[in-house]
């Protein structure tokens, strides 16, 4: 389905009660689209909740548009904090994985719509962060890079041409002192595997939040997506950290 919000055209993926007292917005990662297995699977968990769940192509990637100019984390935060504007401003729960966790982050501490939010693998954004490949990526002007086509886990793949404005953008924000003061429910979920956002990076995160906060630690590399049995694991542990913080109205 395609929603035009202010600013964007979103193609999406939604499940469950539109009218439903309870919103969920579930993140993709980096470059990562919504109709991967993990994103379909917690978007219709949360929907068996109770939940009225999306989840989106953010924009300049995937069916929300070619122009990759547009894929920074500026827009990217403009297009889920205008999706919780275009359902009603309803008390709203985020979730997503890797980079989308970081936007749940972002979001989760500064709109006043969401109430509770679960990072899972994600880094806590710093406004000094550098990336390895900084200067080879500044010089070209981009990078390419590529992703597996959905479902996910096969050898076909969509290449991506990131333009070094990419980074430059995301130089700005940062979630860590915001984590400090936060007094929404947080969840944490760590892959004990995870060679692209470590173990002690995750808890790190989890150790500077404030209270509520719970860690949950998944037996997993990064890309749990391919192994259902661990998205199974993963919507369980989003469900009982739900149940405990009472964030299912009408369940």
């Amino acid at each position: 389905m395609l929603i035009k919000t202010k600013s964007f055209t979103l193609a999406t993926y939604s499940k469950g009660d539109e009218t439903s007292k309870n919103f969920a917005l579930v993140l993709p990662g980096k470059l990562d689209t919504k109709d991967y297995a993990h994103m379909k699977s917690h978007v219709e968990h949360l929907a068996n909740l109770g939940f009225f769940a999306l989840s989106l192509d953010p924009p300049g990637t995937w069916e929300s548009g070619d122009n990759i100019s547009d894929y920074t984390t500026t827009n990217y935060i403009k297009a889920i904090n205008e999706l919780i504007q275009y359902f009603d401003n309803k008390e709203t729960f985020l979730m997503g994985h890797s980079r989308g966790g970081s936007m749940a982050m972002l979001v989760g501490t500064t709109n006043i719509n969401v109430k509770s939010f679960a990072a899972v693998m994600s880094y806590s954004y710093v406004n000094n962060y550098k990336d390895a490949k900084e200067e080879v990526w500044k010089k070209a002007g981009f990078i390419t890079t590529s992703r597996d086509l959905p479902p996910g886990g096969g050898e076909k793949v969509k290449e991506f041409k990131l333009p070094f404005s990419f980074l430059e953008d995301q130089k700005q924000y940062t979630t860590d002192d915001k984590l400090k003061v936060s007094e929404k429910p947080k969840l944490f979920i760590l892959g004990k595997h995870d060679v692209m956002v470590p173990p002690e990076k995750v808890r790190q995160a989890f150790e500077s939040a404030a209270e509520p906060k719970e860690l949950y630690e998944l037996d997993s590399g990064h890309d749990y997506r391919h192994y259902p049995k661990l998205i199974e694991e993963v919507n369980k542990a989003v469900e009982d950290f739900l149940k405990k913080y009472n964030l299912i109205q009408n369940v």
